[in-house]
């Protein structure tokens, strides 16, 4: 096959064969894609649940229509007839193509497996603390190799030049000054690497949990190598630098369970029958199916000047459902007072004494 195309190429034109080649390549390339394309329509549908098969297409579908090319390309390239320098310069561009596309496949091969992992280990389900841990670590796991790899491709890419080389030597005699001036421009990104990994193995948050930071309410979304991102509850997203969690204290809703307790405090005259209210906090709670049926409680805690504090304590399964019942509770326990012993309602009394009558 090789000695015939070498004959076809000595009566071809230059510009022809070239041309050619460079043709035949992509069009090897779009062949491929055109006859996987039923397949990956396929399996690309995520309605069907996993697939380990449907996991590579998505991921390795876009890369290997530029590595298929580049492949055949590489492989013909020695047939082409141009000078020895456009052969070189063909052949180092070709080589720099190539390290990418491999970079690239073991990037999306990481997403595969991390993909796998997510299947394997849901986070969905109600209590899914270890399913949050494993998905923490995870996360950060694939980042950091994502970012090594990277690190290493531009590397391999730099080494490949000569001129390179001599840059690369010159940075190692100033080793001495350079070092200083790199690890002082480079102390806080360090700190934030070091955190990322203090954080992703002893993990005093993980992926989806509650927490109470600058005093917002939210969840953690994404923890990535420098910082840290909170959804917070109206949608908008708090970025904060992971460092800020090793050196800042926070309210971590979710550390061991998802299950908190729930309080409504009611204000209200110190007529009214605390008993009444008790039953009706239970029959609140009986009817609603955001209570988990563990914690129903009202006490009176406190006297004010003017008023009795009520506290009612209830129990849920997570955070949400807890605001929620809340706010049920606390409109219809007022209802409950305003219907039955609205004299029971906070009041300001002021009594008023007759003067004697002066003569």
């Amino acid at each position: 096959m090789i000695d015939y195309l070498t004959k076809l190429s000595v009566r071809t034109p230059d510009l022809l064969w070239n041309t050619a080649i460079i043709v035949f390549s992509i069009l090897v390339g779009v062949l491929i894609k055109s006859i996987l394309e039923p397949i990956i329509k396929k399996y690309s549908n995520t309605e069907q649940g996993y697939s380990i098969i449907r996991s590579s297409i998505k991921h390795f579908r876009l890369t290997f229509t530029f590595f298929i090319p580049l492949l055949i390309f590489n492989a013909l390239l020695p047939l082409m007839k141009i000078e020895p320098a456009t052969h070189t310069f063909f052949q180092k561009a070709i080589e720099i193509a190539l390290t990418v596309c491999f970079a690239v496949i073991l990037i999306r091969t990481i997403r595969i497996v991390e993909d796998y992992l997510y299947y394997r280990h849901d986070y969905t389900k109600a209590d899914n603390l270890r399913e949050r841990k494993l998905r923490t670590q995870i996360q950060f796991i694939r980042k950091l190799l994502v970012a090594i790899i990277v690190i290493i491709t531009i590397a391999i890419i730099l080494l490949s030049f000569e001129s390179m080389r001599k840059i690369g030597a010159g940075l190692l005699t100033g080793v001495g000054v350079g070092g200083i001036i790199i690890g002082f421009a480079a102390q806080k990104s360090l700190g934030n690497l070091l955190a990322g990994f203090q954080i992703a193995f002893t993990q005093p948050m993980r992926i989806d949990d509650v927490l109470i930071v600058e005093g917002e309410w939210g969840k953690v979304e994404e923890i990535t190598l420098t910082y840290v991102v909170v959804n917070i509850w109206d949608k908008r997203r708090l970025i904060l630098p992971i460092q800020y969690f090793i050196e800042t204290p926070f309210q971590n809703w979710t550390r061991t369970t998802a299950e908190i307790l729930g309080t409504v405090f009611i204000y209200t005259d110190f007529t009214i029958p605390v008993g009444n209210l008790r039953q009706e906090l239970s029959r609140l709670l009986k009817e609603n199916p955001l209570w988990d049926g563990k914690v129903d409680v009202l006490q009176v805690t406190d006297f004010k000047i003017d008023v009795m504090e009520i506290r009612c304590l209830m129990s849920c399964r997570n955070s949400g459902d807890a605001f929620d019942l809340r706010c049920y509770v606390r409109e219809n326990m007022i209802n409950f007072i305003k219907n039955n012993y609205p004299e029971s309602l906070s009041q300001t009394r002021v009594v008023l004494k007759n003067a004697p009558s002066q003569v």
